[in-house]
C-alpha cells in the first residue's frame, strides 16, 4: 500500500475515533436522549417523539414547578421516564375534585397544559412532599402512570437526568 493511501486510512480512522469519544461525552454528561412510549404527556408530548433534555439543567438549582423533567423511574431505575414537576421540596399537595392544592391554598394550581378535564381516582388524597423529591404528573391525568400510583410518590433530586429541552423526532419543537 503506497503511504498516502495509508495516510488516508489512518487521517478516517482517526476523525471516526474523535468523534465516537466526543459522541460518548456529549451523551453520559450533557445531554440525555429519551424516546416517549406512551400518552401520558399528551397534548405537549406524543407517543413516538424523541427527545433531547439537558443534564446541566439543575446543576445549581432544582427543578421548578411546571418544568418537564426525564428521570429515572423510582420504581425500576433502568427505564427512563418523562413527568411534569408539579409539587417541589417541603410542600403539601392535596388532591381534591380533580384539582391540584399546594400548601393549604384555596385556589386550585393553574394548570393550561393539561389535555383534558380529568377524572381524579385520589381525590382526598394529601402528599407530603420530603426535602430534596418531586411530585411528578402527566399532563394526560387520566393516562398517566405517575407520582400518584408509585408506593414512594415521589422523584428524588438523585434521580433526575435533565430537563426536556426539544424534540428532535418527527420534527424540530422546543418543549415547554
Amino acid at each position: 500500500m503506497k503511504k498516502e493511501t495509508k495516510k488516508e486510512i489512518f487521517s478516517w480512522i482517526w476523525t471516526l475515533a474523535v468523534a465516537f469519544v466526543i459522541a460518548l461525552f456529549l451523551n453520559h454528561y450533557i445531554i440525555v436522549n429519551a424516546n416517549v412510549p406512551t400518552g401520558s404527556m399528551e397534548n405537549t408530548i406524543q407517543p413516538g417523539d424523541r427527545l433531547i433534555g439537558f443534564r446541566l439543567s439543575y446543576q445549581k438549582e432544582g427543578p421548578k414547578r411546571g418544568d418537564i423533567i426525564i428521570f429515572n423511574y423510582p420504581v425500576d431505575e433502568s427505564e427512563i421516564y418523562i413527568k411534569r414537576v408539579i409539587g417541589l421540596p417541603g410542600e403539601t399537595l392535596e388532591i381534591r375534585d380533580a384539582k391540584v392544592y399546594i400548601d393549604h391554598s384555596e385556589t386550585p394550581l393553574a394548570e393550561p397544559y393539561l389535555k383534558e378535564e380529568w377524572v381524579a381516582m385520589n381525590d382526598g388524597m394529601t402528599y407530603e412532599i420530603p426535602e430534596d423529591c418531586y411530585f411528578v404528573m402527566g399532563d394526560n391525568r387520566n393516562n398517566s402512570n405517575d407520582a400518584r400510583e408509585w408506593e414512594t410518590h415521589y422523584v428524588s433530586r438523585d434521580e433526575v437526568l435533565g430537563k426536556a429541552w426539544f424534540r428532535y423526532y418527527p420534527s424540530i419543537k422546543v418543549i415547554k
